[in-house]
């Protein structure tokens, strides 16, 4: 599966909450609300994810392997770091 684009949708410039990102695979499919996150000096990405009823949180969608999962949270990261030269950031609103 190659990532074909990396859309960031919103910065954040407060809390640990940095972008909210689209990413498309093979032109084909594309996930959205990937967050950038970056806690105790360490940034990763969380994937979108539904509330359960009992309030605990599933993965709607997730890499299945480590190497899949750093490939995405690497180039991620990097277009992250690429898109905040012309950020307009917001602040964070529940999401």
């Amino acid at each position: 599966m190659i990532i074909t684009d990396i859309k960031i949708r919103k910065f954040f410039n407060e809390g640990p909450m940095k972008a909210v990102v689209s990413v498309t695979f093979d032109g084909a499919l594309a996930v959205h609300d990937i967050k950038v996150i970056n806690a105790k000096d360490k940034f990763f990405i969380v994937m979108p994810s539904r509330k359960n009823p009992d309030g605990t949180y599933r993965d709607i969608v997730h890499p299945i392997n480590a190497e899949f999962r750093a490939e995405l949270e690497g180039a991620v990261i990097k277009a992250y770091f690429e898109g905040l030269e012309n950020a307009e950031f917001e602040e964070p609103q529940g999401v």
